[in-house]
């Protein structure tokens, strides 16, 4: 990763680490414990894309650990032009509920190289809220969308093979070749396999060698040539 300096060189991808851990330990200053703040390093393996992290025990993240469902998504699909998305509800595993933002960091030639997240623990103050709902409200009550959830990188890639399974719509002993090189498919396309030694599992999930597993994928590369 890089920046340009004011003098028109280029910083060092440390110097530009230590900017954003600066930059996070502030904001995490200014907002308190509760306030977790993460800086992925898209260069590195996605086991292991947390460069910074402050405030950690907000979801159970520690640095080294790997990416979540917005950075597989970046380095999937390696958007040129991501919007920032800010102010957005996010679940952890332990059922903390977070009000979270997170906004792409590019280089010196305009590419997404870091993504920093924030995740401020809004559990207590939705209890407040809803404490002062429950005397202000009327008996039309609005629906509110289920949060987004904070997963570590080994729980996605279950994630994705259970997902994998429902969209097939059959548990895998009674699956077709077909449907599983649809299952298949659906994980290579949502990123599955950037997990580490992630075919190894989608293998033995599946039943199958990992030669038929990849013949499965290139079955499906050459029925959309």
């Amino acid at each position: 990763m890089q920046i340009r300096c004011i003098k028109g060189g280029f910083a060092t991808e440390s110097i530009k680490l230590d900017m954003l851990r600066q930059v996070a330990e502030g904001i995490a200053a200014q907002f308190g414990s509760g306030c977790e703040v993460v800086v992925h390093d898209l260069s590195r393996h996605p086991d292991h894309t947390i460069a910074v992290i402050v405030n950690g025990h907000v979801s159970g993240r520690k640095v080294g650990d790997g990416a979540s469902t917005v950075v597989i998504e970046q380095l999937k699909t390696h958007d040129p032009d991501p919007t920032d998305h800010l102010c957005y509800l996010t679940k952890t595993p332990d059922g903390k509920i977070l009000k979270s933002s997170t906004m792409y960091i590019r280089n010196s030639k305009g590419k997404v190289d870091a993504i920093l997240s924030i995740n401020f623990d809004i559990s207590r103050l939705l209890i407040v809220e809803n404490a002062l709902h429950e005397l202000t409200s009327t008996q039309q009550a609005a629906q509110e969308a289920e949060p987004e959830k904070i997963v570590k990188i080994n729980d996605l890639l279950d994630d994705l093979i259970q997902q994998s399974v429902a969209m097939v719509g059959k548990p895998v002993a009674l699956m077709t070749k077909d449907d599983k090189v649809n299952a298949i498919h659906f994980l290579n396309q949502n990123g599955a396999f950037l997990v580490t030694k992630s075919g190894d599992k989608i293998a033995k999930h599946f039943g199958i060698s990992k030669y038929t597993l990849y013949s499965y994928i290139d079955a499906k590369k050459d029925e959309g040539k």
